[in-house]
């Protein structure tokens, strides 16, 4: 016991409420139907809990947090309650402060806990049919703080968890959650071919229809995460993990769900780096970056690049590097940056180019490509040109160009160049191109389940104002409000001017 008031679980309490008397009650009852009816919980113990940072035993801090969970609609860990024990984190009490928001780093031991908790708590949401949206986001410049030396060093393999006699054994981490078990190469041979199944149908479909069965899948690798295999195939397990809480996290930002969608970034990194991947661990931090700029706030997208630029290691192939190079410029852009926007892209443009090809792409860099490489340009001048409308032309080029090279099976980046291309059309003062370009992203959309196409559509309506006594845009405009669902009219953030 510390003595002090657990501000976090103090927040969330007031957040819930509940008197204290209520909350002991309730924890009885959940502990019961969770195999646990020997809990004995009263007013006194609570307000322990909270004035005076006590932490109890396991099970209460599940419970809690599966309270937590239900009654506010939104993911809540034992680390946002505040519960984990100093000693084995290695954080102080509280599980996180300003400059290292939710306990962030992770201890190696605690990564598949983490993990395995909140794909549960995830999950639990999705069954009961509650919105994990309440949570606010942590800065760029927290995040970077408290992750920057971490992320540049790197774990030794046998450091991820305590091992006993028994090399294959399991950790509590994954009780209550998954039945455990070790698993040989043949399995995750599977694991990484449905993480490609699961990639395909986001790129084509959006993220809203298969995020439930990524969570899902990814609480069973966290189950098996529990158990500690020979070196070779816990990295591959870990490579795994990483891939799926970045398919997790950015099929979650695809619907809106953006604290939720941050939480699995950061979860990707940390199951990049215990297995060894830096150059992985970067890249899921350039999707927490590319979320921020969608979200208007470039500076800390800015900040979480410098961070997964610097922490992606040598091993690094030039083509990831373009990759990051093209984030940062749209992140740039947003911030009117027009010089230091096109020094980034043409860097990008070098390191594209420079890539022979000899060393074969990680399976998560295989869908950046010429026409991905063409699509951020195409973005990152539209962008810009909201700031310095000559930069219109450049984003039609480079719009037009990335359509002309998409594969089959592309379809939202497909919606993404027709609607960043009619919104340079309108900046360059030609509605009748914008129009065509509009409704052919239009024709595509009522088959995508991706929110953010609807937020990038609304921008695109805004443009259409000045041109809205002109017959046919003021037919495109009342069908985009047809189209539009309802509630998708307001900015998420609050921000007017979001792309």
């Amino acid at each position: 016991m510390s003595g002090q008031p657990n501000t976090r679980l103090a927040d969330l309490f007031g957040l819930a409420g509940w008197s204290k008397g209520e909350l002991a009650r309730l924890v009885n009852r959940q502990a019961a139907a969770m195999g646990h009816p020997q809990l004995a919980t009263d007013t006194s113990r609570v307000r322990r809990w909270i004035d005076m940072g006590e932490i109890p035993r396991d099970p209460v801090p599940r419970v809690l947090a599966a309270l937590f969970t239900e009654r506010l609609g939104r993911v809540v860990t034992i680390e946002d309650l505040g519960l984990v024990r100093h000693g084995r984190t290695g954080k102080r009490q509280g599980g996180g402060s300003a400059e290292h928001p939710d306990g962030v780093p992770w201890a190696p031991e605690r990564t598949a806990a983490v993990l395995t908790e909140f794909t549960g708590m995830d999950l639990m949401l999705n069954r009961r049919g509650l919105v994990g949206a309440g949570a606010a986001l942590a800065a760029g410049s927290a995040l970077s703080s408290a992750m920057h030396d971490w992320l540049h060093t790197d774990p030794a393999l046998a450091a991820d968890a305590p091992r006993l006699d028994n090399p294959l054994h399991a950790d509590p981490a994954g009780y209550d959650r998954y039945e455990a078990a070790p698993i040989g190469s043949q399995e995750i041979e599977e694991l990484e071919r449905s993480v490609e199944v699961f990639r395909a149908w986001d790129a084509s479909r959006g993220g809203g229809l298969q995020r439930k069965a990524v969570v899902g899948q990814l609480n069973e690798v966290g189950g098996m995460l529990a158990y500690h295999h020979p070196d070779h195939l816990q990295r591959r397990l870990w490579g795994v993990a990483a891939n799926l809480a970045v398919l997790a996290g950015w099929m979650s930002h695809d619907i809106g769900l953006e604290p939720t969608a941050q939480k699995y970034f950061v979860i990707a990194a940390h199951a990049a780096r215990e297995g060894g991947d830096r150059p992985r661990a970067g890249e899921a931090l350039s999707r927490a970056a590319r979320q921020m700029v969608h979200l208007g706030r470039p500076d800390d997208a800015l900040d979480l690049m410098k961070l997964a630029k610097s922490g992606s290691g040598d091993e690094v192939l030039p083509r990831t590097k373009a990759m990051l190079f093209t984030i940062e410029a749209w992140a740039q852009a947003s911030m009117g940056k027009g010089q230091a926007m096109r020094r980034t892209l043409g860097e990008a443009e070098e390191l594209f180019v420079s890539d022979r090809g000899d060393v074969p792409p990680p399976s998560w860099m295989q869908m950046f490509d010429d026409a991905d490489l063409h699509g951020m340009q195409a973005l990152a001048y539209r962008t810009l040109a909201e700031h310095e409308p000559a930069a219109a032309g450049d984003a039609q080029r480079h719009a037009k160009q990335a359509l002309r090279l998409r594969e089959a099976g592309r379809d939202r980046s497909k919606i993404f160049d027709h609607i960043s291309l009619a919104s340079a059309c309108f900046i360059a003062d030609d509605p009748e191109q914008a129009d065509t370009y509009a409704r052919l992203a239009l024709t595509s959309m009522g088959t995508n389940s991706s929110h953010r196409t609807w937020d990038r559509l609304r921008e695109m309506y805004r443009l259409t104002g000045q041109y809205s006594s002109f017959p046919k845009i003021q037919d495109l405009r009342e069908e985009i409000e047809r189209a539009l669902p309802k509630g998708q009219w307001k900015s998420a953030g609050g921000n007017s001017t979001r792309v």
